[in-house]
């Protein structure tokens, strides 16, 4: 893994459409192989044979151009969480038992979970909101997966999962977004209530399981049963574009009503993030927000958004300790971190 350790994936470059605000569309599928138990119910054996069967077919399947695979069972407890902060696997692959693993493309925008809480768990995820290209990408790949692999799946349910709310399309669309005029304006709540109205889940920055960490939240579809991929795909798209929009509104009321207020704001945090010798992972979350703010309102200059959006996984404790190659302990990883950022940004 110590080739991924100083980049990052494509997804975070901050390229794609409304990036100043939504940093990336995910899209994840949940399978599994027809006439075999649920990894929960099976046994070591019934395991060990899926994960090589399935690693072999989507190998074998073209899918992935040189694909790297990452097996857990081997992997340190380090590159597990490694891999989380890269939004590679989820908390429950790097904290599950039993042979299981990871296929990754090099470009890190299309990884295959093998053995997790279902046989496959494939996602795919851009920069930016791209619904649609998501979509299109990942389908293709369950298309060409499903060539060679018999999925359960029943006429009346759908495609059938180990957990109940996953059955019928088996698909979560996420949109991963910066929201920090909202919270700044205390208007995040009522964006909260309107989404759960509609049955659409708000998570944190590593999704399911996760709390919201200083103004990155996760929207997604909560049903899967009874909701076409269209419908799914639908409801997303009508929901977003206001979500941004309300996003853009409070910013240029900031602007125009509390404009030395913002700007100390952002200005502070960019100094801090400058000059600190110690810094710890949420206080780095909590003024990398606001310097994210200030670039894209062209209050900063000097610092670009790819710089930013790479902080937020650069500077996570897995990748620190990987960078450093040995364990480091909490107040050794703030000085590291404060050190990395201070030289990133040229500061004092």
């Amino acid at each position: 893994m110590d080739p991924l350790s100083g980049t990052v994936g494509e997804w975070l470059k901050g390229t794609g459409p409304e990036s100043d605000i939504v940093i990336s569309t995910r899209v994840r599928l949940a399978r599994n192989v027809k006439g075999e138990p649920f990894v929960n119910r099976a046994s070591a054996a019934q395991r060990a044979k899926l994960e090589r069967g399935l690693r072999e077919a989507v190998e074998a399947s073209g899918v992935l151009a040189k694909m790297l695979y990452f097996d857990m069972t081997s992997a340190s407890e380090i590159d597990r969480a490694f891999l989380v902060e890269r939004h590679l696997i989820s908390r429950d692959l790097a904290g599950g038992e039993g042979p299981r693993g990871v296929a990754v493309n090099p470009s890190e925008n299309v990884s295959i979970m093998i053995n997790e809480e279902d046989h496959l768990r494939i996602q795919v995820i851009k920069s930016g909101l791209q619904t649609r290209p998501t979509w299109n990408r990942i389908d293709r790949i369950d298309d060409t997966i499903e060539k060679s692999v018999s999925y359960a799946f029943s006429p009346q349910l759908g495609y059938l999962t180990a957990c109940p709310t996953n059955v019928g399309t088996a698909m979560r669309v996420s949109v991963m977004m910066h929201l920090p005029a909202l919270v700044i304006t205390k208007e995040i709540e009522r964006v909260f209530y309107a989404v759960s109205k509609i049955n659409l889940a708000v998570r944190g920055l590593f999704g399911e399981g996760s709390q919201a960490a200083s103004d990155f939240f996760q929207i997604s579809n909560q049903i899967a049963l009874g909701r076409t991929e269209e419908q799914i795909l639908q409801t997303i798209e009508s929901v977003i574009p206001n979500v941004v929009e309300y996003e853009r509104r409070s910013r240029d009321a900031l602007l125009k009503e509390s404009r030395a207020k913002l700007e100390d704001r952002v200005w502070r945090a960019y100094g801090i993030l400058k000059n600190a010798r110690m810094i710890s992972s949420e206080e780095t979350m909590e003024k990398l927000s606001a310097l994210r703010l200030g670039v894209n309102l062209g209050l900063v200059r000097d610092v670009d958004i790819k710089t930013v959006n790479e902080f937020f996984i650069l500077t996570q404790p897995a990748h620190l300790q990987k960078n450093a190659h040995r364990i480091l302990e909490p107040k050794e990883r703030d000085a590291v971190r404060a050190d990395y950022i201070r030289r990133k940004l040229g500061g004092g």
